[in-house]
């Protein structure tokens, strides 16, 4: 394992529990621990890392909301993020920890923006555009997620724009993010992001995604849906100008 300092191991253990929280409750948070796992260890091996404890975390996703998914939403997708996948490893094996992370964070505000947008339409207007949404947040989101773990801010545009209620949006998402982790995984060994050392420092920091998973379903008994999609957005900002200025 690393060696690491007691407070870089604090920002680690942080960062799992906002994993957790963000998988059972409040997708925005992930950028927290993104940005904490970025400040401790180096880019690459930080996605590597990340990358396994998200999986812990979407396993307790699946359990807490699984019954609330709508997964023919998630068909329309598969192709593109299969795109954004491949596009994202390549550019991940060339491009530089800085550059990647501000083309990012552009994206990611550039989706906000349009999103917002899309929500002020008409439903009949938004229906005739689905399949070319889908494609191309799909692709930023299958992009973004293979180069820095940040594809939630994208899909959670997305599912957002597309009017989920609140339990159909965490179980859809909890559906993608389960199946899209799993995906990087190839991906990530191929490119040398995961190894031994890697795999046992996130054995001591999976119980920190156990406790943060049992925090966000507390939350989210407590949240309605308006404040649900308003705490979403205001993280996902956050989360974009984290990325673009950082």
């Amino acid at each position: 394992m690393p060696e690491l300092s007691a407070l870089a191991w604090v920002a680690l253990a942080v960062g799992a529990i906002a994993v957790g929280v963000s998988k059972t409750a409040l997708p925005g948070v992930n950028t927290l621990a993104i940005a904490l796992f970025a400040a401790v260890l180096p880019a690459r091996a930080s996605t590597g890392a990340l990358l396994l404890l998200l999986i812990v975390g979407d396993a307790f996703a699946l359990w807490v909301h699984r019954r609330h998914a709508r997964l023919r939403a998630l068909l329309p997708l598969i192709p593109a993020v299969l795109a954004g996948l491949i596009l994202g490893s390549v550019f991940l094996a060339f491009a530089s920890d800085t550059g990647t992370r501000r083309v990012i964070g552009a994206i990611l505000l550039l989706v906000i923006g349009v999103t917002l947008w899309r929500r002020r339409k008409a439903a009949a207007e938004e229906a005739q555009t689905g399949r070319i949404a889908a494609a191309a947040y799909g692709t930023l989101g299958g992009f973004t997620t293979m180069v820095a773990n940040a594809g939630g801010p994208v899909m959670t545009m997305y599912f957002l724009a597309a009017k989920f209620p609140m339990r159909a949006f965490l179980g859809t998402t909890a559906w993608f993010f389960a199946g899209i982790n799993l995906a990087k995984l190839p991906f990530s060994i191929g490119l040398g992001i995961i190894d031994v050392p890697t795999l046992l420092m996130d054995l001591l920091l999976v119980p920190g995604v156990v406790v943060g998973a049992f925090i966000g379903r507390a939350l989210l008994d407590r949240m309605d849906q308006r404040a649900f999609e308003r705490i979403v957005i205001v993280l996902t900002i956050a989360g974009a100008l984290y990325l673009l200025l950082g």
